[in-house]
């Protein structure tokens, strides 16, 4: 009788403890970022495009400035074309693509783009014009995979893109060459001496009420959506700024300057994508909603054990 009576009440205290768990580990997996970044990992799928190279534009050290490649010498098969960074850059400057550039890119925009945005990417009713929105407008849309569009009634969504740095790069220097000086350029950014705490400032104020003060993304009205941050680059961050992709404001040198935009990129990609976590977990870098969950987890799993003890006593 009595050993009938102990496995009775070792059920009813596994019951809420096994529920507890369970519970415990769907939040936990719910939280982590590498889930909610799953359907945007992948690599760059290369179509074929001429063999030529480009300057290395994600590091200044090693990136013209616009009077250096302005004429620039014949593209080498074997690597980069090396140049030297300007003395007085801020952190953030702009620069044109190679000539070089054009002629590949127009092959590549035909055989892919076209049908859409036709011949001379001046728009059609299924997609907008693209001439004089710049080389980094073209860059952002067509880096972050949301060019091209699978359908064209949705919002644009971030996947692996359809091509490599290179044929990007070529794209966007050919619609930029129907509009010369016009539009968007390609920024280069050096996060290096970058003010992070002006950075998060200018966050809070200018895309916290969208993107979320983690980045993680948000609901807007109609449907629309302010897509994660957390796999932006530098590069892409103030090309966004700069252009308004989708439902997003467009920022100019007058709302926020390229230091101000270098500092906010430089905020993203370093606080808010490798946040530090001194305190333990990080539990998805989503502030109070993964701290509640664990709260509540917490407090109102040791108020059922509680519960079911002083039940058992009484």
């Amino acid at each position: 009788m009595q050993s009938a009576m102990r496995r009775m009440l070792k059920a009813r205290y596994v019951a809420p403890v096994a529920l507890v768990g369970c519970v415990g580990v769907v939040g936990l997996l719910s939280f982590s970022p590498d889930a909610a970044q799953a359907d945007v990992a992948g690599t760059a799928t290369s179509i074929g495009a001429p063999a030529t190279t480009l300057p290395d534009l994600t590091n200044p050290a090693t990136t013209a400035t616009p009077a250096q490649i302005s004429e620039p010498a014949a593209p080498s098969v074997a690597g980069a074309v090396k140049y030297a960074a300007p003395s007085n850059q801020t952190g953030l400057f702009y620069v044109p693509l190679p000539k070089a550039f054009v002629a590949p890119g127009q092959a590549l925009f035909a055989a892919n783009c076209s049908t859409c945005h036709g011949s001379q990417a001046l728009g059609t009713t299924r997609a907008p014009n693209l001439q004089g929105l710049g080389a980094g407008t073209v860059d952002f849309w067509v880096s972050t995979g949301r060019m091209p569009l699978a359908v064209s009634s949705v919002q644009a969504t971030r996947k692996p893109p359809r091509f490599n740095r290179l044929q990007t790069l070529e794209i966007a220097a050919w619609v930029q060459s129907l509009t010369p000086g016009e539009g968007v350029q390609i920024p280069v950014v050096n996060t290096d001496k970058a003010d992070l705490e002006a950075g998060g400032t200018l966050f809070t104020l200018n895309c916290a009420a969208c993107h979320t003060i983690t980045g993680a993304g948000d609901a807007l009205m109609d449907g629309a959506y302010a897509p994660s941050l957390h796999l932006a680059t530098p590069t892409q961050i103030v090309e966004a700024i700069r252009s308004g992709p989708g439902n997003m404001p467009r920022f100019g040198a007058g709302d926020i300057t390229n230091t101000e935009a270098r500092d906010i990129a430089s905020y993203v990609h370093g606080v808010i994508q490798h946040p530090s976590d001194p305190g333990g977990v990080g539990l998805g870098g989503i502030g109070p909603v993964g701290e509640g969950f664990v709260g509540l987890l917490l407090g109102v799993g040791i108020l059922m054990l509680v519960c079911f003890w002083i039940g058992d006593r009484t």
